[in-house]
């Protein structure tokens, strides 16, 4: 048995953070807390980031060219000119992370085509719902002027726009991944995770072959948190599904819910609305209606799969709360869906969120990263009601929250419970509740991890008390089952 002693922070189940003076780990498992008031290190429960794309964060770390924070059209040609000189003839430029509000301009084909003619690029955006190509990538991918859109997106050919499951026509023609490339992004995202004091996290999107790739990675002992991993079920750009997973319990990894887009994101304006966006006009995509996600999720349910269905738009929102209306009456079964993102709720909506039982998964992060895109494009009276994390409280719906990384830079929960706290307008969430909120494991399907006797011990020590000095404090060290794995 170990004695973890210092100012130890356990929340109830209220959400209330109550001090003790250490904690007992034994054999993985917290034993006892001695109450009192501590002084040394300090140790709160680790936090579960309730969606994530941990593999993409792994490959922006190694393989991708980080675009995010590029503040002008300028810079963005600088860096894709170094990158066109360490690569190979041939090869793709890939990034992420453009944002027009900070490029002052959209980047298109003419621009690309003006900077690599010679080589296919492809560049998406921050919210992964809208990627910009050059010529050479779409002749790859047999795009053309004539080239309609799918349903549910939209290709611009002459601005080198994709938006949505448009993309899916030009991912056919990108060097396919490997279950090692996986692997390696997967353990690289894990680590940058960790150091954020993020012991669980839900992987919000894979295809069979990174099902496969966190397979191995458990199977052989080298999943360094907690995952949940939800199953996409229908790819983009195509009209065929793929076959649900078998489901997967361990304990690190669980497959035990299905993913699925109902609209595009906020900060880009493609995001279901029910009024025009302003400056760029459109009322976004839909892209599935309640009827057409029924019918997908049907089998999922009926399996007992939870549902997780993006939906960010007040229209796209009500049509994902129907559809799961629909599944609990055709089938009432315990499993709870879920919302992600949650964006632009009204009153009705956030009723019947919580009539149903659902799980709502925001991003408080976006109100801080997103924030000058959201004043730029949202209706003025949109305002209120973007991303209103206290009315979801205070409407009594089961939150979960997360950062979506990496469609920001910042996957710390202690940044994205600071920016709980600083909403568009009207009120935020205190620092303790946000964090408290960083806590719901059992919202993606893994087990609790509060730091009461019998749980696991699964912990972050800090270097100062992040109630006292939230901007300054810094995680020193991470346990999982009692085990460090991560020290700065």
């Amino acid at each position: 048995m170990r004695r973890v002693a210092g100012r130890v922070y356990v929340p109830d189940a209220q959400g209330r953070y109550r001090p003790y003076r250490a904690l007992w780990v034994k054999e993985g498992r917290v034993a006892g807390l001695e109450p009192g008031q501590g002084e040394g290190e300090v140790v709160l429960p680790g936090f579960h980031d309730a969606h994530v794309h941990i593999w993409k964060i792994g490959q922006l770390l190694t393989d991708l060219l980080d675009l995010r924070g590029v503040g002008s059209l300028e810079a963005l040609k600088r860096l894709l000119q170094e990158r066109d000189r360490l690569l190979p003839p041939g090869a793709w430029v890939l990034g992420r992370g453009w944002n027009e509000a900070l490029l002052g301009a959209w980047p298109t084909r003419a621009f690309l085509d003006g900077i690599l003619p010679h080589r296919p690029v492809l560049l998406t955006r921050t919210c992964a719902h809208i990627h910009v190509a050059n010529t050479q990538a779409l002749r790859a991918a047999g795009i053309g002027p004539d080239t309609p859109s799918p349903p549910g997106g939209e290709v611009r050919y002459e601005e080198g726009l994709l938006l949505e499951r448009a993309y899916g026509l030009l991912e056919r023609a990108m060097p396919r991944r490997t279950v090692e490339d996986y692997q390696r992004y997967v353990l690289a995202g894990a680590h940058h995770l960790l150091s954020r004091g993020i012991t669980s996290a839900l992987e919000a999107g894979a295809d069979p072959l990174l099902l496969e790739a966190y397979r191995r990675l458990d199977r052989e002992g080298r999943l360094p948190l907690r995952v949940s991993v939800l199953a996409v079920v229908r790819p983009d750009g195509e009209e065929t599904t793929y076959p649900l997973p078998e489901p997967y319990r361990s304990e690190r990894l669980v497959v035990a819910g299905v993913k699925f887009f109902a609209d595009g994101g906020l900060s880009g304006a493609s995001a279901a609305v029910s009024r025009p966006y302003r400056e760029v006009g459109g009322k976004g995509v839909l892209r599935l209606s309640a009827g057409e996600l029924f019918e997908l999720a049907l089998p999922a349910h009926e399996r007992g799969f939870f549902v997780a269905t993006h939906a960010i738009g007040d229209v796209a929102i009500l049509e994902v709360l129907e559809a799961y209306h629909r599944l609990y009456q055709a089938r009432p079964l315990p499993v709870r869906h879920r919302l992600e993102h949650f964006g632009l709720p009204g009153p009705k909506a956030l009723s019947l969120a919580r009539a149903l039982g659902v799980w709502a998964v925001p991003q408080p992060i976006f109100l801080e990263e997103l924030r000058e895109n959201f004043l730029r494009y949202l209706p003025q009276e949109f305002l209120p009601r973007c991303y209103p994390l206290a009315r979801m409280a205070r409407a009594g719906l089961s939150l979960a929250f997360s950062s979506d990384a990496p469609v920001v830079r910042e996957v710390s929960p202690l940044k994205g419970a600071l920016a709980a706290g600083r909403p568009l307008m009207g009120r935020g969430i205190p620092l303790a509740r946000a964090l408290f909120y960083y806590t719901q494991p059992e919202a993606s399907g893994l087990p609790p991890a509060w730091l009461w006797p019998g749980h696991k011990a699964d912990l972050a020590v800090w270097d100062r008390d992040p109630f006292r000095h939230p901007e300054e404090a810094r995680v020193v060290r991470v346990e999982v089952d009692g085990a460090a794995v991560f020290t700065a």
